[in-house]
């Protein structure tokens, strides 16, 4: 039984940028873990969300964190999103109050050029449409006011940029 504070670890970024390589890798790395991907939880097909999904997507998120937060096994619960609005952040965080954990917060950001090159490939690849990328890219400066640790993955492998995330969240510890 893990009786140490449990680590909340938000991963967020722009599409594309590699949060859901970062996370999988984050949770080898950080034991014992459960990784969530917030895109999980907002496959609708077609995608047109209204407010009410919004909504229905964020108590669906807290519903999974707040388990995982209270599951006795787990030390580290790890959260991947777009998260391109601090409300965003906030909603999921207030939604939140009867648990106890320690948050650490980390934005992936890469050059434009990095991005780019990412999605088009995730385009030939099939995994994505291509208007992801003029969707994407502009998201790019909506973190750079953010105040989160940023951690760029422009030249960085996944496995890189956890061992850095895991580092910074140990050493808080």
């Amino acid at each position: 039984m893990v009786t140490q504070e449990k680590q909340l670890i938000f991963i967020h970024g722009t599409m594309g940028v590699g949060k859901s390589t970062v996370c999988a890798e984050l949770q080898k790395q950080l034991t014992p873990s459960v990784y969530l991907d917030g895109d999980w939880c907002w496959k609708m097909e077609p995608f047109c969300p209204t407010e009410a999904d919004k909504d229905m997507v964020i108590d669906n998120i807290t519903y999974l964190l707040r388990n995982f937060l209270r599951h006795t096994s787990l030390r580290y619960v790890i959260f991947g999103w777009v998260m391109h609005e601090e409300r965003i952040v906030q909603e999921v965080l207030d939604r939140l109050p009867d648990c106890s954990f320690d948050l650490h917060i980390f934005t992936l950001t890469c050059t434009e050029q990095a991005l780019r090159q990412r999605l088009q490939l995730d385009v030939e690849q099939g995994v994505r449409q291509e208007d992801v990328i003029a969707r994407s890219l502009p998201r790019l400066a909506l973190y750079q006011p953010m105040p989160y640790t940023k951690i760029d993955v422009s030249e960085r492998s996944a496995a890189q940029a956890a061992e850095q995330i895991a580092a910074l969240v140990r050493a808080t510890e």
